[in-house]
């Protein structure tokens, strides 16, 4: 397992989700490329954008078949550079939780149409399944509002 996967599901452990971090064969950088890799509902897929709200960035896990209502919610996309240095991870592989500092985070409510859904750990390749109410209360400070 890559380094930074293994340090994500060691977060992960530590804010109490017993998950296991799967390492795909091929990238899972979009939500359709990693339901059709996992094989779920690509909604089931937790997209972790990162936006920037009065110069703080904002993580919003958003639902992998909803947008995001940016301009709604005062937001505005951060760029690559914004987002490593935000949560400590390259886009394509932004896990939920486990960033490097705590960061405002936004829980699209639409998640919870679903049991379980997938998540990025750390690299494009690496995902990890939870249990939806589980990751929601895992996320210290986490808002469950309408995202889209």
């Amino acid at each position: 397992m890559h380094p930074t996967a293994a340090r994500v599901q060691e977060r992960l452990h530590e804010r109490g989700l017993d998950v296991s971090v799967a390492v795909l064969p091929d990238s899972a950088r979009t939500a359709a490329e990693a339901a059709v890799a996992v094989g779920c509902d690509v909604g089931q897929i937790v997209k972790s954008l990162v936006f920037m709200r009065d110069g703080q960035p904002v993580i919003v896990l958003c639902a992998g078949d909803r947008r995001v209502a940016a301009k709604r919610l005062g937001l505005r996309a951060a760029n690559a550079d914004e987002a490593r240095a935000a949560t400590g991870f390259a886009i394509g592989g932004i896990p939920p939780l486990g960033h490097d500092e705590p960061l405002e985070t936004l829980i699209d409510e639409s998640l919870r149409r679903f049991e379980t859904v997938w998540s990025a750990a750390g690299t494009p390749h690496a995902v990890f399944e939870a249990d939806t109410e589980a990751l929601i209360a895992a996320i210290p400070g986490g808002a469950v509002v309408d995202v889209s």
